[in-house]
């Protein structure tokens, strides 16, 4: 038997990995527990704040001699804060600083094997392999209680939204739900990448605790993958939605919304016709989702179990195409009493695709402007075209430590379709999604991963990840070199 060979690049990252992953999740709690917590800095009612994010991420794409698909990058994200709180009032001014080292300039391959991972999405965004920049990540007012109603409030300016965050439950577990599985499906502020996103524009907000009623009309910012995001894109947004508690003990929630997305740019669209066909269209995208969400727990005297349905149905104008299309998820889980604290849950996503380019309608489900991470934590993958049934256990041995795995069973929705990635919008010239061919298949990819976090304090956190995917007939065709690909990373976060 071969011994490995450690000097490879693979080899080196892959260690390079491992060492960090054990650095970060290998603290020494005892010594953690004994650091004071930080007292906010306030001046004249003015408060300063702020937070630190720094990730070494390492990328082991799906196997090709095209290009290097094995790299390792560096980045931070330094974000600065003032914000002040009156009765009637209050404004918060942020400023963002993201930094990026290393970028790989050879993880590129021609169509239709593409950018190779993350790290190239940088790349090409931003032209260098090193890239830094500073600009306004919000900028805001709100006015309180307005037209004599203590319930009602109005923001405007820069600052970033997520659906589906319009409220946070009083219940533990709705709560966690609703922050992994339900909010930036369909809009979010991309915060796992390393410059983000934000909205200019205006924000209504009606909340009581028997309902919240929000309101949003808003142009999406640049930014994402471009660290320059100074500027706005022809990409706007109407957004409303009703959330009300159920049950006397408000066990459950439902939301009811509607989101209404116009994209004028134009930017090449992705989807499943030709290249002529698509360069020839030249017509905006107007496209409407209607749909919610129910969330339920219930103590059954042996544990909690919980129920989650969301589901979304789209109309309107892909270009000159009809837009038809649509998504459902149905989640359970259940928490038995123990030590460890397990939570254990299942599920299933489902979303329509394309079945033929060659007619008068655009059937493939548009995920708008979400934070494709959240649902797809090796993010090869989003939910478009896409069926996902999954498999989670979380273990809580300890208040500081969170333990997590997945694994997930992907297929295309339709195999006329394509496979897709990205996350929406971030430049005038670039679409914001890549379609790979199926090749007439569906069957794309096992994932399975391991994250650690790990709470030193209220401020600092640590984390390791680690994915490994095996790519199955549509990953094997466009990858014959070998359809197997793994991502890590370890971060660090402080906030100040």
């Amino acid at each position: 038997m071969n011994e490995p060979n450690c000097s490879t690049p693979r080899n080196r990252s892959l260690i390079l990995a491992g060492l960090l992953l054990l650095w970060l999740i290998g603290g020494n709690p005892s010594s953690a527990q004994t650091q004071p917590a930080s007292t906010p800095i306030t001046l004249a009612g003015i408060r300063f704040s702020g937070s630190l994010r720094v990730r070494p991420e390492v990328w082991d794409w799906f196997d090709t001699t095209a290009a290097e698909p094995n790299y390792t990058y560096f980045a931070s994200l330094l974000r600065l804060s003032l914000s002040q709180e009156r009765p009637h009032w209050d404004w918060q001014a942020e400023f963002a600083q993201p930094l990026l080292l290393n970028l790989p300039d050879n993880a590129i391959a021609p169509a239709p094997q593409g950018q190779l991972g993350l790290g190239a999405n940088y790349f090409v965004a931003n032209a260098n392999s090193t890239a830094a920049y500073f600009f306004a990540k919000q900028g805001f007012v709100r006015l309180k209680a307005i037209f004599g109603d203590k319930a009602s409030s109005l923001r405007f300016g820069r600052f970033e939204f997520v659906e589906g965050t319009e409220t946070t439950p009083k219940d533990g577990t709705l709560a966690i739900l609703k922050r992994d599985r339900i909010a930036h499906r369909l809009v979010g502020n991309f915060v796992f990448s390393h410059v983000g996103r934000s909205f200019d524009g205006v924000q209504y907000v009606h909340g009581t605790p028997a309902m919240n009623v929000t309101l949003v009309a808003a142009r999406a910012t640049q930014g994402v993958f471009q660290v320059n995001a100074w500027g706005e894109l022809d990409t706007d947004i109407l957004y409303g939605a009703v959330t009300r508690p159920v049950g006397k003990k408000s066990s459950g929630e439902w939301r009811a919304f509607a989101l209404s997305y116009h994209d004028g740019r134009r930017a090449l669209k992705t989807d499943n016709r030709s290249t002529a066909a698509r360069t020839a269209d030249q017509h905006n995208i107007r496209v409407t989702s209607l749909g919610g969400n129910y969330l339920q727990t219930l103590n059954t005297g042996r544990g909690t179990a919980d129920l989650l349905f969301w589901g979304t149905w789209q109309f309107g104008s892909w270009g000159v195409l009809d837009q038809r299309a649509g998504a459902m998820a149905i989640e359970g889980g259940f928490q038995p009493a123990s030590k460890l604290k397990p939570w254990f849950r299942g599920g299933y996503f489902y979303s329509t695709g394309d079945d033929n380019p060659n007619d008068g309608q655009h059937g493939t489900f548009f995920q708008v402007l979400p934070t494709p991470r959240i649902y797809a934590r090796f993010p090869f993958y989003n939910l478009m075209n896409n069926q996902d049934a999954f498999a989670e256990v979380i273990l809580r041995p300890h208040p500081k430590w969170t333990i997590r795995s997945d694994a997930h069973f992907l297929r295309l929705g339709n195999k006329h379709d394509l496979w897709y990635t990205g996350g929406g919008a971030f430049q005038p010239s670039s679409f914001g999604f890549v379609g790979r061919p199926s090749n007439g298949s569906r069957s794309l990819a096992n994932v399975y991963d391991v994250s650690a976090d790990y709470q030193v304090n209220p401020h600092l956190t640590l984390t390791g990840y680690y994915a490994g995917a095996t790519g199955r007939a549509v990953i094997q065709r466009i990858y014959p070199n070998g359809g197997t690909g793994q991502f890590g990373y370890a971060e660090l976060n402080w906030k100040f």
